[in-house]
């Protein structure tokens, strides 16, 4: 699975992620579609949540830096800018400005692994996965006070989150859908990410310059 895993990392695909989040009586459901060259690090997110004060936000990854439109703070026309490893994760499973590589990094580090037998996923046969994610790798990359959440659910826990990864990989050994998730307490998150067009060229229009202004921080549900 893990070798699948660096393998896809080595090349491009199209993805899209279906994010349901349930939190304080409150629930969520948006979309990430994209395509995302991981060996040259750029590509392209379009986030949509339907029914929201801000449904829609775009993201170009290139050269270090993610663009952001459609956020809260950001003139309409115009593109926040932050280098990408400046970016957080603000909500449980999410990842920095839906940086579609994170999601791999975590599943690539899923531990007590099993095998759960064959599926149809994508349209093709695979195997199924399962494993969990420890604390370090739940909270990678995530903002200071939301950590620090975390930390205290851990801590009344008295063990890691109980957070569930799953990945399939098709007769190829090819990764063709990632799922991670977690109910507890009233918080339930999952980000399922089926993935694509493997191999194919990905495109990532930057903006031009005179069109971004710098931001340190960028929050919303759509942001991550």
């Amino acid at each position: 699975m893990q070798a699948a895993v660096a393998a896809l990392r080595e090349k491009s695909a199209g993805f899209r992620q279906e994010v349901e989040l349930e939190a304080g009586g409150q629930e969520y459901g948006l979309t990430v579609t994209g395509g995302f060259d991981f060996a040259a690090d750029k590509g392209h997110v379009a986030v949509d949540l339907p029914g929201g004060a801000i449904d829609h936000s775009d993201q170009v990854f290139a050269d270090g830096k993610i663009y952001i439109s459609g956020a809260e703070g950001i003139d309409e026309g115009a593109w926040g800018v932050m280098p990408r490893d400046k970016a957080e994760a603000h909500y449980l499973l999410r990842a920095p400005l839906n940086d579609p590589e994170h999601v791999l990094v975590q599943i690539a580090a899923m531990r007590e692994i099993s095998q759960e037998g064959e599926e149809n996923v994508q349209g093709v046969r695979a195997v199924h996965y399962r494993g969990i994610l420890d604390h370090q790798t739940v909270t990678l990359r995530m903002a200071k006070d939301v950590r620090t959440k975390m930390d205290q659910a851990r801590d009344m826990l008295r063990s890691n989150l109980p957070v569930f990864a799953d990945a399939w990989v098709d007769g190829r050994g090819r990764l063709v859908q990632t799922r991670t998730s977690v109910n507890m307490s009233g918080t339930r998150a999952t980000l399922t990410m089926a993935l694509s067009d493997i191999g194919k060229p990905v495109r990532a229009t930057v903006p031009r310059a005179s069109d971004t202004v710098p931001v340190t921080e960028v929050g919303g549900i759509l942001n991550g």
